[in-house]
């Protein structure tokens, strides 16, 4: 059916060059926006002037003598009306229109009887014939898989997701404005890495052709943004993509963006207050208000946000406490609970594969998780009240994390011994764990001044819009259409 209806409109497309007309021309006669004439059309109509109008056909429908035509742009859509005795070649259009055509109109605006604004077609050409035909306007696209690989008709079909995407824009757009304004200079920093770190993560490899050497895409911003505060910068951030070669599911993307910033002479308890500002700020400026939706619970992000320590939650919700819990009892536990710990993942890895069975669902409301096990947090300060936790929070809402902060670590011999700890864990079979980057401790050795450091990703935003992240980007990563086959 699809290839008889293709057929038919590659035969239109033939016709039109056969009558000399260019069907895909460079220049187009467009005097206005069809929501600016929809906004002046009292004035238009009046002053019965020509307007040039230009869009995609979304309806055709045909009462012999009058084609009755609605023409859509990215601003709105309006009627066209071709009358037979109004248009030259009114019987030639006739035989090559289709719906899904981008074509120029000129004529004047009028309202028909009905009432309906309307344009009066005096000429009309087609711009962009549609070799396919649209999927239709009442049944649409509705398989996500569809939807994903096809968003430009995604976004034509279905109003809403066009705008999930304008406010995406406004998300990072207030982002970078606030940033801005607190006084942070915004950098752009290499994608490519020799070594990958400041994250848990597989990294993507690739090969430099001109080098002849084996690169890999950056999984974080981390350490380059810290060697700019090692060269006298004090705020600095970059909003950026990052990849990362792990599973896909509801709130993990192997490509994505983040923003992430660093600021000389502050810890993260001057971070909980600075970035519950800025999330209001964003959340506000995204939703309209500071009340939002995530899988059936009513979310308020405009209270005052509770702090909660990690030792505490995952000692009250397992009766266990994890500074003190040994490498096997955690093991036992993760296996009681149905979950599958892999070899060599450390104490750290354990206590967080718990965490995030046991206490992370269950915060649901916008609070700081603060202070977790020192193994988990490799580039973070350790609390002066306890050595053996870390000073990072994390905002966590809808039972997921939705940023990660620290007090950055600044000693340069702790921070190889952390390393150094860390390629133990690779060692034994953990490929997320960290590389010891050369290059970074000899910045560090230079000496950089205390810091806290934030990032958060796109996550944010498909929480606040309570959908999956995968369906908050515009063109998400997909499988071949060839490897399905």
């Amino acid at each position: 059916m699809l290839d008889e209806l293709r057929r038919e409109r590659l035969r239109k497309l033939e016709e039109i060059r056969k009558a000399k007309l260019d069907p895909y021309p460079a220049r187009v006669k467009r005097t206005l926006a069809v929501g600016e004439a929809r906004k002046k059309f009292a004035a238009l109509e009046k002053g019965k002037k020509a307007v040039g109008l230009a869009g995609r056909a979304i309806s055709i429908r045909d009462q012999g003598g009058v084609i009755f035509m609605d023409l859509r742009d990215e601003s709105g859509s309006l009627q066209v009306v071709l009358k037979k005795d109004s248009v030259k070649n009114f019987d030639f259009l006739k035989g090559v229109l289709d719906r899904g055509d981008f074509v120029a109109v000129l004529g004047p605006l009028f309202k028909t009887k009905s009432g309906q604004e309307s344009i009066e077609a005096k000429n009309l050409e087609i711009i962009s014939k549609s070799i396919r035909p649209l999927p239709s306007e009442w049944y649409g696209i509705e398989e996500t898989e569809t939807r994903l690989r096809k968003r430009y008709l995604d976004l034509f079909l279905n109003p809403e997701t066009r705008e999930l995407f304008e406010r995406k824009a406004i998300f990072w757009e207030t982002a970078r404005k606030y940033m801005k304004q607190n006084g942070f200079t915004e950098v752009e920093l290499p994608v490519f890495e020799s070594v990958p770190g400041g994250a848990d993560a597989e990294p993507f490899k690739t090969h430099h052709n001109a080098l002849d050497t084996d690169f890999y895409l950056r999984i974080s911003l981390e350490l380059p943004l810290k060697k700019l505060l090692v060269g006298g910068f004090e705020k600095v951030f970059e909003i950026g993509r990052i990849f990362r070669n792990e599973g896909i599911d509801r709130e993990h993307l192997q490509d994505y963006t983040q923003l992430e910033f660093y600021w000389a002479y502050a810890d993260y308890r001057e971070l909980m207050v600075f970035v519950e500002k800025f999330y209001k700020e964003i959340i506000k400026a995204t939703t309209g208000g500071l009340t939002t939706t995530w899988q059936g619970e009513k979310i308020n992000w405009g209270k005052k946000w509770e702090v909660i320590k990690y030792t505490d939650a995952f000692k009250k919700a397992n009766k266990l406490d994890p500074l003190a819990a040994k490498e096997n009892e955690l093991i036992k536990m993760a296996e009681a609970l149905g979950l599958e710990p892999e070899r060599g993942m450390g104490k750290g890895r354990l206590i967080d594969l718990i965490y995030k069975k046991t206490v992370r669902p269950h915060i649901i409301q916008p609070a700081f998780l603060i202070d977790p096990p020192v193994e988990l947090v490799p580039l973070t300060k350790r609390s002066d009240e306890n050595p053996a936790v870390g000073e990072r929070m994390q905002p966590v809402a809808g039972g997921t994390e939705l940023g990660t902060g620290f007090s950055e670590l600044n000693d340069p011999i702790d921070q190889r011994k952390r390393f150094e700890e860390q390629m133990k864990l690779r060692e034994a079979g953990d490929a997320e764990a960290q590389r010891l980057d050369e290059e970074f401790l000899e910045a560090l050795e230079y000496g950089m001044p205390p810091a806290a450091g934030f990032g958060f990703s796109e996550r944010l935003f498909a929480v606040l819009m309570d959908k999956p992240v995968r369906e908050t980007v515009i063109f998400p990563l997909m499988r071949p259409r060839s490897n399905l086959e």
